[in-house]
């Protein structure tokens, strides 16, 4: 076998959630490029974009609607997605962010970053790792957070979400790694996505974060995918329970 037969997704099914823009389109498509059939999941149909990219390199793909802030519907909606296809991977991406000082914090938005950000991760993994653990196969890929190991400032649930999600990868992967599933999470540094675009806009705060990261820049989605597809793949059949951290340097600081 070739050492890239490893990395090989072919005949894999894979689900990413958030799939829309940034991080969850850039995983899909790589994991597309590496053989996968994907599963785009995201609240709205306006994936058009992810489609195009995954077209553009001759991979194949199927789309699903769930509104992951209505963590009612989830399970019901997820089943014919389950009647149809055995999941193999599962990248728990899709995650919100809300900015304001903690004294100032509504409950109302508490509850939905944490509905989105970790209630949904648990649903999902839950439902599908079900099969994983019945087949004896499967990789699950939590999208933490540097502050998974930090405070931030103003961002107190979704801080508490991404500690949260550190904490249940690690968790599952104590019940499943025995099983054969593997679940792991990605950590992203400062990535330039839509959920940092406030500290970009801010130049001050800008300029402090990029002082702080050795590779002297803010990371891209494109940043994450090797990561993604190790993780996917059978390379990793021996990695469990791994915050994988891509920061550029970030935390050695």
């Amino acid at each position: 076998m070739q050492v890239l037969d490893f990395f090989s997704l072919k005949d894999k099914t894979a689900l990413v959630t958030g799939a829309r823009t940034g991080i969850g389109q850039a995983i899909s498509v790589g994991l597309a490029s590496a053989g996968a059939h994907v599963i785009l999941l995201a609240h709205q149909d306006n994936l058009n974009e992810t489609k195009k990219k995954i077209e553009q390199i001759g991979g194949t793909y199927d789309t699903v609607l769930i509104d992951l802030s209505d963590l009612s519907s989830v399970r019901d909606k997820l089943q014919p997605v389950l009647e149809k296809y055995d999941i193999d991977i599962l990248v728990n991406n899709a995650g919100i962010i809300y900015r304001e000082p903690a004294v100032d914090y509504s409950e109302q938005e508490w509850q939905r970053v944490m509905d989105v950000n970790i209630h949904s991760v648990f649903l999902l993994s839950q439902e599908i790792g079900k099969k994983m653990v019945e087949r004896g196969s499967g990789k699950i890929i939590n999208i933490a957070s540097l502050l998974s190991f930090q405070g931030g400032v103003f961002v107190p649930a979704y801080t508490a979400s991404k500690h949260a999600v550190a904490g249940l990868t690690k968790a599952l992967a104590n019940e499943w790694a025995g099983k054969g599933v593997q679940v792991n999470a990605i950590a992203p540094g400062y990535i330039a996505t839509n959920n940092t675009e406030a500290l970009r806009n801010d130049e001050q705060r800008s300029q402090a974060i990029l002082e702080r990261i050795p590779a002297g820049r803010w990371g891209v989605s494109d940043d994450l995918v090797g990561a993604a597809v190790f993780l996917a793949s059978r390379a990793s059949d021996y990695v469990n329970g791994h915050i994988l951290v891509v920061d550029g340097g970030w935390m050695a600081r």
